[in-house]
């Protein structure tokens, strides 16, 4: 009898109707020779405090480094206090009486760290031994499950992704466990005050752009915009320089040459700069960049998206979601054509589909060596049918950016000129010669929304005089960065913070980021839950519980960003086969580290918290 374990029911039945299994059994189906059973996400979890004999919130205990961290039943709360939960330990009972009949055991939890950890922590609790391989697909669809079963991989192919996830897991007990007592307890607080490996250096980008932004002052400042003429066409100038003083500026407003003043051609061209600009299409899309799309256009949170796409991927229509990679190899664009020309009958991007069909396609986002677990999210090709709106929503979005990847190049002209009268004018023109892959959504680039620009500009040479037909002053003021949007914070995370426009640079410092594109809507919801962070519309905010927290940890070693993205790209070494134990003796000079710091740090905190 082979058994296939996945991660959920609804995913263990699905494999079961493939494969003709029918028969349901109390925590199985069975049927042709195979029984699928399933786990509810994590069943087990690392042990808590308490089961190492650290009994109650004690400074003494801390820093509480086991010499093996031990794996536990999931726990729930009930009036006779927190129990194992009876239905996970019932599915577990289950599962081990079909391993203990197994004569091979198939993995098809997700196929990703988090997937594997699932799998092992039941393999490893259960101490089965037996062999087992692994299902390892990119898309729910009859067709590549039964694909996926004729290439089944051995299971120790994937023991460095285990290690590498097992790294994970460990790290984040001990300092989320540590620094939370540590700091609760110095405090002398009522309310538990979580701290953890990365939602802390997370709340610190939140808090301190908030406090950047609240503490800004604005500056005022003032330019000349004037307007020109030439062949009935009108243009706009504005001043090279800002002026800080009104007195400058109204002195540069009297000094231009207008025909107001007598001076029927009053501006003399001194040069003009014509180039173009060839923008080439976005990547496809991975999982942070349409879920920051998704809250950009349509205001949906990180975590609603990852619900939405996780219901599409089950419902067959798209392919994995959980992926950090915006590439395909060139065996999944060889599918991309007949992938395009299915989209004929979209009601919004069908012509741009059909017009695909004829074309070469853009291969910017083909290129094996950038694929990691998972290629970039593509539709599979399976029809949708009535569709609630924020499903389709979401599967619109995925269709577009497949579009616009493979569209061809935007051609812009770009036209600057350079004008003097009484001081040095600027006008700037941008005239799209072929939108290509700005046709999908026919959206301006966003500096193209911000810049004062000129929809047209006549034809103009150097050295002409050209009348100013109007002239006026601007008063503008200085804007600080805007709050976090879970878009922008989602991009921050990352980058570990760091502003990179640059989108190949980008994705090269994807692997040392805050979190990974899978846990960083949960990490968000995390905050949010601890009260330490609310969402006002769009924007993210921290409460006077977050900032409290922040104040005590924003210069230590927990709130550093760049530091916890280094942990990041650690782990993900580990899976090429670095060392583990060196990762965790390091953990564990952080953890003592930390610890030692916000024991000291967190008499100090701000006595608001006493109140809450």
């Amino acid at each position: 009898m082979k058994i296939i374990i996945t991660e959920k029911p609804s995913v263990a039945r699905d494999l079961a109707k493939v494969f003709g299994a029918t028969t349901k059994r109390e925590g199985y189906i069975e049927g042709k020779g195979y029984s699928f059973t399933w786990a509810f996400g994590h069943l087990l979890q690392l042990a808590p405090p308490q089961e190492y004999g650290y009994i109650g919130w004690k400074a003494k205990n801390l820093p509480m480094l086991p010499q093996r961290l031990k794996l536990s039943v999931r726990k729930i709360k009930t009036k006779d206090g927190i129990v194992e939960d009876p239905s996970i330990r019932k599915q577990l009972n289950t599962i081990k009486m079909l391993f203990d009949m197994a004569s091979e055991i198939i993995v098809a939890t997700d196929a990703g760290r988090e997937g594997e950890l699932i799998f092992r922590y039941i393999y490893h609790y259960l101490q089965c031994k037996k062999p087992f391989r692994r299902l390892w697909i990119s898309s729910q669809t009859d067709a590549a499950i039964k694909d996926g079963f004729r290439n089944l991989k051995p299971g120790k192919e994937y023991d460095t992704l285990f290690y590498s996830a097992h790294c994970r897991s460990e790290s984040d007990w001990l300092v989320g466990m540590n620094a939370t007592q540590a700091l609760s307890i110095s405090a002398g607080s009522k309310t538990v005050l979580s701290l953890g490996r990365v939602q802390t250096p997370t709340l610190g980008m939140i808090c301190s752009r908030y406090l950047e932004n609240k503490n800004f002052v604005p500056q005022t400042y003032y330019q000349i915009s004037i307007q020109l003429h030439k062949n009935e066409q009108y243009f706009k100038a504005i001043s090279k320089k800002n002026y800080s003083k009104k007195e400058e500026a109204e002195q540069i407003l009297q000094a231009v040459k207008d025909q107001a003043s007598g001076f029927p051609n009053g501006a003399e061209i001194i040069k003009v700069e014509a180039k173009t600009k060839k923008e080439p299409p976005p990547l496809l899309h991975d999982l942070s960049s349409l879920q920051q799309e998704a809250n950009k256009k349509k205001g949906y949170t990180a975590d609603e998206t990852l619900s939405i796409l996780q219901r599409l991927y089950e419902e067959k229509l798209i392919t994995y979601p959980r992926t950090g990679s915006q590439y395909i190899g060139d065996d999944v664009f060889a599918t991309v054509p007949a992938l395009i020309e299915k989209q004929q009958g979209h009601p919004q991007f069908g012509k741009h589909a059909a017009y695909l069909k004829s074309q070469k396609l853009n291969k910017r986002s083909v290129n094996a060596k950038k694929v990691t677990d998972h290629h970039a999210i593509l539709p599979t090709g399976e029809t949708p049918r009535n569709l609630p709106s924020d499903k389709q929503e979401i599967y619109d979005m995925i269709i577009a950016r497949m579009l616009e990847a493979f569209h061809e190049i935007c051609v812009k002209d770009l036209t600057k000129i350079i004008i003097e009268s009484g001081s040095t004018f600027i006008a700037s023109g941008t005239v799209i010669r072929s939108a290509g892959w700005r046709s999908i959504y026919n959206e301006k680039e966003e500096e193209d929304k911000e810049q004062e620009d000129n929809p047209s500009l006549p034809k103009i040479e150097e050295g002409e005089h050209l009348p100013i037909t109007e002239k006026s002053m601007l008063e503008k003021q200085t804007k600080p960065k805007p709050f976090y949007t879970e878009a922008t914070l989602l991009k921050a995370m990352e980058t570990a913070g760091k502003e990179i426009e640059d989108e190949e640079l980008r994705y090269a410092m994807k692997g040392s980021g805050l979190g990974t594109p899978a846990t960083r809507a949960a990490i968000i919801e995390t905050l949010i839950k601890r009260s330490y962070i609310v969402r006002q519309k769009k924007n993210l905010f921290p409460t006077t519980m977050g900032l409290a927290v922040y104040d005590v940890v924003k210069d230590k070693m927990i709130a550093q960003a760049e530091l916890t993205g280094q942990w990041e790209k650690r782990l993900e070494e580990i899976r090429s086969g670095s060392s583990v134990k060196e990762f965790k003796e390091e953990i564990k000079a952080y953890t003592r580290t930390i610890t030692n710091e916000l024991l000291v740090a967190g008499k100090e905190i701000n006595p608001v918290l006493s109140s809450e």
